[in-house]
């Protein structure tokens, strides 16, 4: 808290405005998300090369990939800054770098709900996958969602983000001033509603699917590929809730004390917005689920806990 304050003095000395994001913990937690995510980024694109290519799950996943390797690219330049406390890349550059985290946990979000809903089919309809007919049709279904992003979604987001009002050059991911804004305050508000109750059916669907699953196949549950498969999906599922949903919550305190406030007193609620909001890219270690999970070794490792607990 000490650290806090004296960052919070010096950026007001600096600039006459409040910029609670250089801080330590910043820092360490967008090293380790860098190492991390990359590492599952070159982990999994072993593991794609055997996956089916017209799977819908895998095309997700393929998405997910980019998702990631995009925001990564991104990363070494808020550390530079939350190091070096200045912005040097200019201001439309930290728009935009600003703006991919948020793009990253909506587009993440979406993913998720994408593989969660393909897998509850599989569940309830009895099938063994869900495939495009052909690997061209994966393709083009991937190129439209991208040409969306890349033609539509970002320019759009960048064009209109932090652009109402006047910000330091060398102040970076200052931009809450912008919530003020009634229509932004709307969309944000919307936006936690959609976000929250996607979660909470996603939740209730699974606890129903593994349940049941319990209930048919006690004895045998972890020899079954399906049970592993759910497990998976409670993994995406607890993401949701641990990375993504925190932010969602805080930011319903935060639309209605920060954005009316210029007060530095008040602007701690910034600095916490800012710690949610970075929690939100540890998401980037999903990946590696797919490289334990689909390896041999850790569910062996699994079962052996699980009947060593059972024995106890």
């Amino acid at each position: 808290m000490a650290y806090y304050n004296v960052t919070m003095d010096n950026s007001v000395l600096r600039n006459g405005s409040c910029s609670p994001i250089a801080t330590p913990c910043l820092t360490w937690l967008y090293c380790i998300v860098f190492i991390g995510g990359l590492v599952g980024v070159i982990s999994i694109l072993f593991l794609l090369v055997k996956m089916n290519t017209r799977s819908v799950t895998t095309t997700a996943v393929v998405n997910l990939v980019v998702v990631h390797s995009v925001f990564l690219l991104t990363v070494p330049f808020r550390l530079i800054y939350l190091i070096k406390q200045t912005w040097i890349f200019g201001l439309p550059f930290c728009k935009f770098v600003s703006s991919m985290l948020h793009i990253h946990m909506y587009l993440t979000f979406l993913f998720y709900v994408v593989i969660l809903v393909i897998r509850y089919l599989i569940f309830f309809k009895h099938k063994d996958k869900v495939e495009f007919y052909r690997k061209l049709h994966a393709v083009a279904a991937s190129a439209g969602l991208w040409l969306l992003v890349i033609v539509i979604i970002v320019p759009l987001v960048v064009s209109q983000y932090g652009s109402k009002e006047k910000y330091n050059e060398q102040d970076c991911f200052t931009f809450h001033r912008e919530l003020a804004r009634k229509y932004a305050q709307v969309i944000n508000y919307i936006i936690i509603v959609i976000v929250t109750a996607t979660a909470v059916i996603l939740l209730v669907f699974q606890v129903f699917i593994i349940i049941s699953m319990v209930r048919k196949i006690r004895h045998s549950l972890l020899s079954h590929q399906e049970f592993w498969a759910q497990l998976k999906n409670l993994f995406f599922i607890g993401v949701i809730f641990f990375c993504f949903l925190p932010y969602q919550f805080f930011r319903i305190y935060y639309l209605q004390v920060v954005a009316h406030s210029h007060d530095c007193d008040s602007n701690a609620a910034a600095y916490y917005n800012e710690i949610f909001l970075s929690i939100t890219a540890i998401s980037c270690f999903d990946l590696l689920l797919f490289v334990f999970g689909g390896s041999h070794w850790f569910k062996q490792k699994m079962i052996d806990l699980w009947n060593c607990l059972l024995c106890h």
